[in-house]
């Protein structure tokens, strides 16, 4: 079996390297951003790719997008360092078949890989209880995947400019975003607009419950 691990960083490269050569049927290859990983699914045609969310070039979702609107049949697993269920939800809305979390255990990563090579969809099952019941008490605020994507890349302290690179489309649609989801939450500022985001449990509450230097700056041109 063909493993195509996208991540940017060597030492989980590394890690899953070790890992997937304990198993004795799995090959890995590797690429550490977007366009290496579209590259390398084209001339390698990997089984399974598990994909980060944070890439240096375009976000993991994006590229889930365009790998299965190149190939329908293609097994993506998400990966992430948070295991925060809408981000699994959102995962498997773009076409991802998996969504698994860094913290998990080295068998639970391996047991995903198989299970999604095998034609299941994987999500860990506390993860995929929580997201039927966000699905079936429904959001505060409705919002499309899009929007919460610029929403969680704001949260990260992500300028618009740098948005627009890493989900692929133009300054010009974040920004309307940006003015959408002021409106939809009657939000005065962005850093109140992240403030209500993260007490509705829309996105991860930035790291410490800060709304520090850095984004500051970012949101403050926004």
């Amino acid at each position: 079996m063909k493993v195509l691990i996208v991540d940017d960083h060597p030492i989980v490269l590394s890690g899953c390297r070790t890992l997937l050569a304990e198993t004795g049927d799995m090959v890995m290859l590797e690429a550490r951003s977007a366009q290496a990983a579209l590259d390398a699914y084209t001339a390698h045609r990997p089984d399974v790719a598990v994909i980060d969310i944070d890439l240096p070039d375009v976000s993991g979702f994006e590229l889930t997008r365009r790998l299965t609107r190149r190939d329908s049949s293609a097994r993506v697993i998400v990966s992430s360092m948070n295991d925060d269920p809408m981000l699994a939800a959102q995962a498997i809305e773009v076409g991802a078949r998996g969504y698994v979390s860094k913290s998990d255990e080295a068998q639970a990563f391996i047991g995903a890989i198989r299970h999604v090579y095998a034609g299941g969809t994987y999500l860990r099952p506390d993860v995929a209880e929580k997201i039927a019941f966000l699905r079936g008490s429904g959001d505060q605020v409705p919002l499309s995947v899009r929007e919460r994507e610029v929403l969680r890349l704001l949260a990260k302290g992500r300028s618009m400019s740098e948005i627009a690179a890493l989900i692929d489309v133009s300054y010009k649609t974040v920004a309307t975003t940006c003015a959408a989801l002021r409106a939809k939450f009657s939000a005065r500022t962005p850093m109140q607009l992240i403030r209500i985001a993260v007490e509705q449990k829309i996105v991860s509450s930035p790291i410490g419950l800060w709304i520090g230097h850095e984004l500051s700056t970012a949101l403050s041109i926004i």
